[in-house]
């Protein structure tokens, strides 16, 4: 099996979580080669904590090493280094969200066509075992009514807390790039702080129902609407599908609950399915999956198969080993996560009445 030389971009919460310790136990798959952090002190620490020999504040020195891909998990937006991950010749793995804008999203698309190397959304609700045995059920429903959506979002704190994070205050003076900067380029003008916030929270959060709802239900016609509360903090929208389905999708902020609740409900006449997901920062944790009907007889049936205990990002992480060393088709292209953005941006429009 080839090894694939990576490295990697922002030794935040996520990477110490999640990516680096699934890398080091893919240590046939990968060898990770090389670390970089804007704080030179967490770049060094991680690095020395996993045995990486190189390490660097610097991404353009990161992408000068002898590396075959990068995993960019830096903090947004991560355009810049993606296009330069391209011209660089690396493969390129990219958190969530990839972009805010149409026009960064296509830059990044233009760009991996051009380096012909694996450009993949790290989307890893969808390599989640319980997510693809719910999808092949759903791939048997017709015809689907209605997609309901809750994601009640409580304190990252109270799913960190029992863990050690590496944190440093050396952090360079960077300008900084706001929420409602972000909001005005992709809006326009005039949009109220509370609007400008729900946008960042739907493509950076809200980004996993939606594209785990693209791939089992396919692009939406229209938002039918949107409504934005709670200082932003709230969020409802409702979608509507060429086939007649209506989905109903909420995101709110519970801030002071420890129990994290994401599910997404697909419903038929005469069937339903139900995944229910831990929080993203869970390990150990699998998601479960509901498949609720009547049978032939006319007898109520509620069956929940086993999901496997694989972490979705350890899928994730080889499926994204089979693009690059195989030519696998990737399920999770950056060409698809266009799709995501633009409905993001729509779904915000749809509030402020554009």
């Amino acid at each position: 099996m080839k090894r694939i030389r990576i490295g990697l971009v922002g030794c935040g919460a996520i990477a110490q979580v999640h990516h680096l310790p699934n890398l080091m136990m893919l240590d046939q798959e990968f060898e990770v080669a090389g670390l970089c952090d804007i704080s030179p002190t967490l770049a060094r620490t991680i690095a020395a904590d996993y045995g990486v020999a190189f390490h660097t504040d610097d991404f353009r020195e990161l992408l000068g090493a002898d590396l075959d891909a990068v995993l960019l998990c830096h903090s947004d937006p991560k355009t810049e280094v993606a296009l330069a991950a391209f011209e660089a010749g690396k493969h390129v793995l990219i958190e969530k969200p990839l972009c805010f804008s149409l026009s960064d999203i296509d830059a990044v698309i233009a760009a991996a066509r051009s380096s012909d190397r694996v450009g993949m959304a790290a989307y890893m609700k969808v390599y989640d075992p319980a997510y693809e045995i719910a999808h092949r059920e759903v791939a048997g429903m017709s015809p689907i009514r209605f997609v309901q959506i809750n994601h009640l979002h409580t304190g990252n704190e109270f799913h960190l807390r029992h863990l050690r994070l590496k944190r440093f205050d050396d952090l360079p003076a960077v300008p900084e790039v706001t929420v409602p900067d972000i909001a005005r380029e992709v809006l326009g003008s005039g949009v109220p702080a509370h609007v400008a916030s729900a946008f960042r929270t739907i493509a950076g959060s809200m980004i996993h129902d939606i594209y785990g709802l693209r791939l089992m239900m396919g692009q939406p016609r229209r938002v039918v609407s949107t409504e934005i509360w709670n200082e932003g903090r709230g969020i409802n929208t409702v979608l509507a599908y060429e086939s007649g389905a209506r989905c109903a999708a909420s995101w709110v902020s519970l801030p002071g609950l420890w129990n994290f609740t994401e599910s997404l409900e697909v419903y038929a006449d005469d069937r339903r399915v139900i995944v229910n997901y831990p929080s993203g920062f869970a390990r150990g944790i699998p998601s479960r999956v509901s498949i609720q009907g009547v049978d032939e007889e006319g007898r109520t049936f509620c069956k929940e198969p086993a999901v496997e205990w694989d972490n979705a990002f350890l899928c994730e992480l080889r499926h994204f080993h089979s693009c690059v060393t195989e030519g696998a088709a990737c399920r999770t292209p950056v060409e698809d996560a266009r799709n995501d953005i633009a409905l993001v941006i729509d779904i915000v429009k749809a509030h402020l009445g554009r």
